[in-house]
């Protein structure tokens, strides 16, 4: 007998002893049922006895997520980023020029203040980067045009501006500071696009202030890292730029990013993270004064220490062999706040603003927590010696990170 036919024979088999059990039980039930001189035979006449009807009783399953639904859904839109395109009609044959604009990409955004006949929108940056229209949509289905007032691709965050006559709702935020691990958080947005609109999601804070690095359009990491605040609420495509609330319907943080998979490419689930509303509120103020958000540079090129053979820190920058950490400066911009400070090439930065430089990240994160025009302290090691100095953080020049 082949292998296959002996798997058929053996299912079979399963299938048999299965039905004699089956016949058993049937059988021995039908005997007693018999033997005490039950009536077992189906009733006859009208059926008019089986319907049924539903209860009037009204169950309350208000709770507190729902009331801190309903006290932010009328304040969170669908960002809609349109781009233009080249048509292929009749007129183009015609050599008629003409173009259209088409949805490209959707997200969601928050409106969290009303002026006048203005309203303002916080969503995120990527949502509306490269867009050569903005709409969005709100939750009572008008559609607005929207003008960007300025964008930051560092926190990822913009700050759009509609006409504010029809907004009768906004959104508040909350403190960040106070969140707390295991404390509700809910969100509120667009997964998918406006077609799942004020889609609202529950879960936890997982973590009050985790460290990610960022990556740009290109997904090419950028050199800098957010803190962010993670949980385990759902967050799908679309729900970037919308609210995380708390219980009491404030917003503490604008959804951001999840992770879908790690380094091997293994899936993930439930690890999504959010900007912090204390920091989305100081960028929002900067964009809304400025434009835009200027924040100060050395005027650098660096690589971390770590990626230099421990024969050339000894051989050429002469470190003793307790410097374990820091950055080696590679070029220097001519007369700008470093070059001023009196930094050159193979100098290598141990400290700045007081605090003690562990990885190349850090060079920007701390730079980025300054204010341009304010002075920080700085150490470094020149052929091996210690050397302290303050720069004046006079330009936003940029510094590079060099990858080795």
């Amino acid at each position: 007998m082949k292998k296959s036919d002996r798997f058929v024979l053996k299912t079979g088999l399963i299938a048999l002893v299965a039905g004699l059990l089956g016949g058993g039980i049937a059988y021995g039930g039908a005997s007693l049922l018999q033997s005490t001189g039950v009536d077992v035979a189906v009733p006859t006449g009208s059926n008019a006895g089986g319907t049924a009807s539903t209860s009037n009783l009204k169950v309350n399953v208000q709770s507190q997520s729902e009331k801190a639904y309903q006290a932010v859904k009328n304040s969170v839109v669908s960002v809609i980023n349109l781009k233009s395109t080249s048509s292929d009609s009749f007129d183009s044959m015609l050599g008629k020029s003409s173009s259209k604009l088409e949805a490209n990409s959707e997200g969601s955004g928050v409106i969290y203040k009303k002026s006048g006949n203005a309203a303002y929108i916080v969503t995120n940056n990527h949502v509306v980067s490269g867009a050569s229209a903005i709409q969005v949509l709100l939750s009572n289905g008008k559609q607005l045009e929207a003008k960007v007032v300025g964008t930051d691709s560092v926190t990822d965050l913009a700050v759009l501006k509609i006409n504010g006559s029809m907004i009768k709702s906004v959104a508040s935020f909350g403190n960040s500071d106070n969140i707390k691990v295991g404390e509700t958080s809910l969100a509120i947005g667009s997964p998918l696009g406006f077609a799942y609109a004020s889609s609202l999601t529950q879960g936890i804070i997982s973590a009050k202030k985790r460290e990610v690095p960022l990556t740009g359009s290109n997904g090419q990491a950028t050199g800098n890292t957010a803190t962010v605040i993670q949980t385990d609420t759902a967050i799908n495509p679309g729900n970037s730029g919308g609210p995380l609330i708390n219980l009491a319907g404030q917003v503490i943080g604008i959804n951001s990013m999840k992770l879908a998979s790690d380094s091997e490419g293994t899936s993930v689930e439930g690890i999504g993270f959010a900007i912090p509303s204390n920091e989305v509120v100081n960028i929002i103020n900067q964009l809304v004064k400025n434009g835009k958000i200027e924040r100060p540079a050395l005027g650098i090129q660096y690589v971390d220490l770590t990626n230099i053979a421990v024969s050339q820190q000894k051989s050429i920058l002469k470190l003793p062999s307790s410097v374990e950490n820091g950055v080696v400066v590679y070029t220097v911009t001519k007369n700008s706040p470093a070059e001023n400070a009196g930094l050159k090439k193979y100098d290598v930065i141990v400290e700045l603003a007081g605090k003690k430089i562990s990885s190349q990240d850090e060079v920007k994160n701390i730079l980025y927590s300054q204010k341009l025009g304010s002075t920080v302290s700085v150490k470094y090691y020149r052929d091996g010696k210690l050397k302290t100095g303050n720069i004046k953080l006079t330009e936003s020049t940029s510094q590079l990170k060099i990858n080795q």
